[in-house]
C-alpha cells in the first residue's frame, strides 16, 4: 500500500524545518581530530541544517572563494548522522586519492570528507561535517538546457558515474538517489561532475557479508519516485543493480526530457507497474521515449545488461562502459573530458516543467546538493519535496482556476467556490486531473530509527 498522507502540522516534518541557529561569520568549530575550522556566510539551507563558507581557522576573514563548506544541523535529526557514516568509511582524501591511483583516473566524483564532530552553542549541541564546496547543479543545468542534454553529454555523464558508482559499490555502499539534482559541478572546474547527497545510502554488504532480498511494505517507494529502483518499489533495501537501474532512467529522461510515467508521480502504484512494464519490454519502452530515428541503441543495450543482474551480483562495470563508449563513437564523438551543455531546439524548459508533477522523495536533504546554489529556479524548488522555501504547492492548482474560469461564460453568475472544486475533480483533462490534492507525502524512513 502507498505511505498514508500526514495531515498539514503533525508528524516530524514541521521539526525538521526548525533548523540550526544561524552561527554569525567567524564562528569557530574544532572536529574530532582537533583541526579548528571558521564559519563564513550561510550559503543555503536544506530540510535539516544550514551550509556554510568554509576554511581552515586562522585570522582571515572567511571569503567567498572560501574551498570548504561545513554543514551544521541539531545533533538529534538523522540525515547528516547517516551520511557521515559512508564519508568517515569510504571518503577520505586517502582512500579516494589511492583508488585514481590504482584505476589511473583522472578524477573521481566523490565528495571528500575533512571532518566533523560536535559543537554546543546556547545549550544546544549540533553536529557538523566538513566538506569540499562545489558549484550548481546538473538539475539546474537540465531546466536552462529546455530539458534535454545531448547525447554527447548524457553518454560522458553516464561513464562518470559508472566510476563514482564501481567505487561506493567496492567500499559496501549504495547511493539510492542519483538525480540531476544530487550531482553537483566542480567549483572550479565545470568539467567534473560530483555525485553528492548520501542521506539514503545503504551498506548492503556490510565486512563483505551481502544482505538478503526482503520485501518490507513498510519501506515500499524510498528514493525519488519518478527514478527508483524496482527494489525499492517493493520494500526491499537497496543493491548494486538498484543504482545502475536508476542511473538508466535518469540517462532517459536525460535525453528524452520526460520519462513515460511522470504524469502519475502521486500514484506510487502505477509508477512501480510502469517500471515492471518497462523491464518486461525494454524496446517497447524506448519506443514510448524516442522516435525510430532518434532510438539511442546503447541505452537500450545498458538496460538490457542491467535487467540480467541478480540482486547480489557483482555489475561488469567495464561491460557497461563499453556500451556507453560505442554509444559515443555512433556519433563520432569520444569522451574528450569536457561537458558541453547546450539548449536543444523545439523543447522548452516551460513547457516541458509545466507538466512534471512534484517529486517525491522518502528523504530530502539537500546539504550540499542545491544548497549551494541560491539561483536554484522556483520550478525546480516546488518539484522537491523540503526546500528552502517550504512547502508552497500552488501553481497547478491555480492553473486548473485559470482554465475554469475563462470556459465560464461571462453571462452567468460567478461559480460557488465550492462549485468549482467539484467541476474541477471531475475534470477528464490529464493536466488538471493530476493536480487534484498534493501528492502523498512519504514517511521519513530515519523517523523510526
Amino acid at each position: 500500500m502507498p505511505p498514508k498522507a500526514k495531515a498539514a502540522g503533525k508528524g516530524r516534518g514541521p521539526e525538521k524545518r526548525k533548523l540550526a541557529e544561524e552561527f554569525p561569520p567567524g564562528e569557530v568549530l574544532t572536529d574530532t581530530g582537533k583541526k579548528s575550522w571558521k564559519l563564513g556566510a550561510p550559503i543555503g539551507q536544506g530540510g535539516f541544517g544550514l551550509l556554510y563558507l568554509a576554511d581552515e581557522n586562522s585570522s582571515k576573514t572567511v571569503g567567498a572563494g572560501a574551498p570548504y563548506v561545513i554543514k551544521v544541523e541539531p545533533s538529534d535529526n538523522g540525515p547528516l548522522f547517516s551520511e557521515l557514516k559512508f564519508y568517515m568509511r569510504a571518503a577520505k582524501p586517502d582512500r579516494i586519492q589511492s583508488w585514481m591511483k590504482s584505476h589511473k583516473t583522472k578524477y573521481l566524483g566523490v565528495p571528500k570528507y575533512w571532518g566533523s564532530g560536535l559543537h554546543e552553542k546556547g545549550g544546544n549541541r549540533y553536529r557538523f561535517m566538513v566538506m569540499d564546496r562545489f558549484g550548481t547543479d546538473l538539475q539546474k543545468k537540465f531546466e536552462e538546457s529546455g530539458r534535454r542534454f545531448p547525447r554527447k553529454l548524457v553518454l560522458q555523464l553516464g561513464l562518470r558515474l559508472l566510476d563514482i558508482l564501481e567505487y561506493i559499490h567496492e567500499h559496501e555502499y549504495v547511493h539510492a538517489d542519483i538525480k540531476a539534482s544530487n550531482l553537483l559541478l566542480s567549483h572550479n572546474n565545470p568539467n567534473q561532475v560530483y555525485l553528492v547527497d548520501y542521506g539514503l545510502a545503504y551498506r548492503y554488504s556490510p565486512e563483505g557479508i551481502l544482505k538478503e532480498y526482503k520485501e518490507d511494505p513498510k519501506r515500499c517507494h524510498d528514493g525519488t519516485i519518478e527514478f527508483t529502483s524496482i527494489d525499492a518499489h517493493k520494500g526491499v533495501s537497496p543493491c548494486r543493480r538498484s543504482d545502475l537501474e536508476i542511473l538508466g532512467y535518469c540517462m532517459v529522461q536525460w535525453l528524452c526530457s520526460k520519462l513515460p510515467w511522470e504524469d502519475k508521480l502521486q500514484d506510487s502504484l502505477y509508477v512501480r507497474d510502469s517500471k515492471l512494464r518497462c523491464r518486461d519490454n525494454i524496446s517497447d519502452f524506448m519506443s514510448q521515449c524516442f522516435s525510430s530515428q532518434d532510438k539511442p541503441d546503447e541505452l537500450q543495450k545498458f538496460m538490457e545488461e542491467v535487467k540480467t543482474l541478480s540482486y547480489t551480483d557483482k555489475p561488469a562495470y567495464q561491460k557497461l562502459r563499453s556500451i556507453l563508449e560505442a554509444g559515443l563513437k555512433s556519433i563520432g564523438a569520444k569522451d574528450d573530458d569536457k561537458l558541453e551543455f547546450s539548449s536543444v531546439n523545439g523543447v522548452g524548459p516551460l513547457s516541458s516543467v509545466e507538466k512534471t508533477p512534484k517529486r517525491k522523495r522518502a528523504v530530502d536533504y539537500k546539504g550540499e546538493a542545491n544548497d549551494e546554489t541560491d539561483g536554484t529556479p522556483a520550478k525546480k524548488r516546488k518539484a522537491e519535496k523540503k526546500e528552502v522555501n517550504g512547502v508552497k504547492r500552488v501553481v497547478i492548482p491555480k492553473k486548473k482556476a485559470t482554465l475554469k474560469k475563462t470556459a465560464a461564460s461571462p453571462k452567468k453568475k460567478p461559480a460557488s467556490p465550492k462549485k468549482i472544486l467539484v467541476e474541477m475533480a471531475t475534470q477528464t483533462t490529464p493536466g488538471l486531473k493530476r493536480g487534484r490534492g498534493r501528492p502523498k507525502k512519504k514517511a521519513d524512513p530515519l523517523e523510526s530509527e
